[in-house]
């Protein structure tokens, strides 16, 4: 059997699914066909309508980074061939099998008197359960439904806020599934895709990216030319009619418009004031007018909106408003039981005195304690606040975030080393929470968990000293 992309994008979805449940995503695997193809990122980027930036700078480090944690050896767009390759000859070989078992009985003879009896790590449940990697999601107890009623209304508007990671993107995945399933046309568009430099800084071009994003979404044809005047109308009339004209007319269902990440327009005035206005004259519109009634809005941000708006030309203030909470742990209970883990105290409360009820953190433990059930969860908990722990990849993306903007350093400092709850300046309190690094206690900000406190509290102190 010849090793071909095929073969590539099959073992790529094997490992990761193996390790962090769940599969490849669609631009993922964009990457890899055109890195397989030794394409550079700015031609994967135009062929197929993203961002050179959001390829290059996000999506792909992050994948070469996955893929480095699945297979156990660094990788990188010039050998990810290679490193596939070997995993899958060494699947290939009867050599594999023979090792596996064997490795299985010295390991079992390590911990065991009996090697054939090995008893199971007290965290895993005596329970199967086979949940697919797409079903490893925790209800969050009426909020979808909620989300889901509400979207059904003409004229709706529903705004999700929660810091990142926090499973805003994952929920609103699953109202879109349900509505799609009652015959509404939905778009997941998130804005972290535009290019900061060329469309952040310009609204006609702004608009005109997300006009044709919009189009690629709903799989329809490249109209803007057709119905876009920036001399005669302007860019906000233009962007309008695309919509009015074009893809409300192209079919009768419903069309819910799922915009992820605004908050990434908060530092650009040029642009956030007239984009957040047209978007609450849709609002408007779709609660007045018939044509526009097929219209539903939703927006997801990680933070308060601390922009200057006209109270009559923001959608921030209108609609309803849903704050995504941490887990309870009622629902962390579930989370555990669905990894095929024990859902008692003796595991839940101790991960949950270290990072709460954060839902990326909790599933980052959780897979580890399943796919490796030869480390305790002692073991687990006291590495977590170090460079050895199972979360020195998302520690290390914050340090390194943190070392460019030393005015937000200086800020998460004092919170980590304060034993109380302490006052900062509005924008860096709004950007620490933004990243998931704190909680607002009304006008005051804390670590958002024990794990962030114990890490950068070391960090500071070895930085500093």
């Amino acid at each position: 059997m010849a090793f071909n992309l095929d073969e590539a994008i099959k073992i790529a979805n094997k490992v990761v699914l193996a390790n962090f449940y769940r599969s490849l995503s669609d631009i993922e695997i964009i990457i890899l066909k055109g890195a397989w193809e030794r394409e550079e990122y700015d031609k994967i980027a135009a062929k197929n309508q993203y961002a050179t930036s959001y390829i290059s700078q996000d999506i792909a480090p992050k994948l070469w980074n996955l893929l480095t944690n699945a297979l156990g050896e660094k990788v990188k767009k010039s050998n990810f061939k290679e490193a596939l390759k070997r995993y899958w000859s060494k699947q290939l070989t009867p050599e594999y099998c023979l090792e596996s078992s064997e490795s299985t009985i010295v390991n079992n003879q390590q911990h065991n008197s009996k090697p054939f009896e090995a008893t199971a790590p007290p965290y895993l449940s005596q329970t199967k359960h086979n949940f697919p990697a797409s079903e490893l999601y925790v209800e969050r107890f009426g909020i979808e439904f909620l989300c889901y009623e509400t979207l059904l209304q003409p004229g709706s508007l529903i705004r999700i806020k929660a810091p990142k990671l926090m499973g805003k993107t994952s929920l609103m995945e699953r109202v879109l599934v349900k509505v799609a399933k009652q015959g509404y046309r939905t778009v997941n568009l998130s804005l972290e895709m535009a290019d900061r430099k060329t469309h952040f800084t310009n609204l006609n071009k702004f608009l005109r990216w997300f006009c044709l994003n919009l189009s690629r979404e709903l799989g329809l044809p490249n109209q803007l030319d057709s119905y876009w005047d920036e001399e005669g109308m302007g860019a906000k009339v233009s962007c309008t009619t695309y919509l009015e004209e074009y893809l409300l007319t192209a079919n009768d269902s419903p069309l819910v418009l799922f915009l992820d990440d605004v908050d990434v327009l908060f530092p650009y005035p040029e642009v956030y004031e007239d984009f957040f206005g047209l978007l609450r004259s849709w609002y408007e519109k779709a609660r007045s007018r018939e044509n526009w009634k097929k219209v539903r809005l939703a927006i997801a941000h990680a933070t308060d909106v601390y922009i200057r708006l006209n109270i009559n030309q923001s959608p921030f203030n209108v609609g309803l408003p849903i704050e995504l909470p941490e887990l309870t742990k009622e629902q962390v209970q579930i989370f555990a039981q669905q990894y095929g883990l024990v859902e008692d105290s003796s595991l839940v409360d101790p991960l949950m005195q270290l990072v709460g009820g954060h839902p990326y953190l909790l599933q980052q433990a959780f897979s580890h304690l399943k796919n490796y059930p030869d480390v305790s969860l002692e073991q687990l908990l006291a590495e977590a606040t170090t460079d050895a722990g199972i979360y020195r990849h998302h520690l290390r993306e914050y340090w390194l975030s943190l070392q460019q903007e030393p005015k937000l350093m200086a800020a998460f400092q004092t919170v980590v080393t304060s034993t109380k709850p302490v006052r900062l300046e509005t924008i860096s309190a709004y950007q620490l929470q933004s990243m998931g690094l704190v909680k607002l206690l009304s006008n005051q900000v804390e670590p958002r968990c024990q794990l962030y406190r114990s890490y950068f509290s070391d960090m500071l102190l070895n930085c500093c000293s």
